[in-house]
């Protein structure tokens, strides 16, 4: 039987090549992570942009779909149309839990967690730029007076903004104080 058997293997064995593959590098496992990883908030947002152009056409609104990529989440902004205003709500109420709304469409299709960003009517955008620039006015009040600066609560949205606009100013720094929903950002010199 064993000569039988390695005889038949000699025989499997004769026709089989052997492929020698270039070694992987860092830099391809890297490469292959980053599409990888684009790939699936490029699925992300598609799959957001879907439940969203669905909740648009039960409301009868009309507007843009535009979905980006920036650093490890999916944006996806809504433009366009006249009556978007009131999908943002008071103080981007509305706006934060259609927000919720549309990461748990995202999750009950990829099992996935999403840490989408949803903007409507440039809303979050505009909210931006108005917090970077409080920041760095607290920020520069601070270094030339001395005395620590608290500002009004904000959601962990907004005081990152805060405190990345901090950061930009040296001699100054700043950190969270309080408790939800009243916690804020508090300025202070080095």
């Amino acid at each position: 039987m064993s000569s039988e058997a390695d005889t038949a293997l000699d025989g499997e064995n004769a026709d089989v090549t052997t492929e020698i593959a270039a070694p992987v590098t860092d830099a391809d496992v890297e490469d292959s992570d980053l599409d990888d990883s684009d790939d699936d908030l490029i699925e992300e947002g598609e799959i957001a942009g879907d439940y969203l152009e669905q909740l648009l056409d039960v409301l009868d609104f009309d507007g843009d779909i535009d979905l980006d990529v920036e650093g490890d989440r999916a944006i996806v902004s809504i433009d366009g149309g006249d009556d978007l205003t009131k999908l943002v709500g008071r103080k981007g109420e509305v706006l934060d839990a259609l927000q919720e709304l549309t990461r748990l469409a995202v999750q009950q299709s990829t099992g996935e967690r999403s840490r989408l960003m949803l903007d409507i009517a440039g809303w979050r955008a505009g909210r931006r730029e108005a917090l970077s620039a409080l920041g760095a006015e607290a920020a520069a009040r601070v270094l030339e007076t001395g005395e620590r600066e608290e500002l009004a609560p904000m959601t962990p949205f907004e005081r990152k903004i805060v405190h990345d606009a901090v950061a930009k100013v040296k001699g100054v720094s700043s950190e969270s104080e309080g408790a939800e929903p009243s916690r804020r950002v508090v300025v202070l010199k080095d």
